[in-house]
């Protein structure tokens, strides 16, 4: 059997989990910095993860507490799927990424970390994002600051406002 190591998401593995769901406490905090909220749209709002696999990772989220996308309305689906169309396009603004990984964990068995409240997965990469330093130092190099991802996102997600906002 081959073993892949991921020794830098110890600190998310290790970290006590809070009472309550990591995304509504989010919302309700009225700090969207602090939270790591870059947008918020009528239906999902996107954000930063605090434990990233790569800079820019964001998760897209519906408002409702649903973990199922069954349980969401066709208009929360809908905006679901444009919201998160939206963060590839901001992040291909501010970060020029030459590809993406998206998706959706359900359930514990899939690998949520947040089984309850459905969220998609954006992650940028790059050829070559991945390199030894895992392997030997047990460190995962990430090259931008969360508060340097944060304030070119919001720039980029300000020009995409304005852009959709003249079609």
């Amino acid at each position: 059997m081959n073993v892949l190591w991921a020794p830098w998401r110890g600190a998310y593995v290790m970290a006590p989990k809070a009472d309550g769901c990591i995304f509504c406490d989010a919302l309700a905090a009225g700090d969207d910095r602090g939270r790591l909220i870059v947008h918020r749209a009528p239906h999902a709002f996107i954000m930063l993860n605090q434990f990233p696999y790569n800079s820019g990772h964001v998760m897209v989220v519906p408002y409702r507490h649903a973990a199922r996308l069954d349980a969401l309305s066709e208009d929360e689906a809908g905006a679901l799927v444009a919201v998160t169309a939206l963060a590839v396009r901001a992040l291909e603004a501010a970060l020029a990424p030459q590809g993406f990984n998206i998706g959706l964990n359900l359930g514990r068995a899939a690998g949520a970390g947040v089984e309850d409240h459905l969220h998609v997965h954006v992650v940028p990469r790059w050829v070559g994002d991945t390199n030894f330093m895992p392997v030997v130092a047990a460190t995962k190099v990430l090259p931008q600051h969360l508060a340097e991802t944060y304030d070119r996102l919001q720039e980029a997600l300000a020009a995409a406002s304005r852009l959709s906002s003249h079609r």
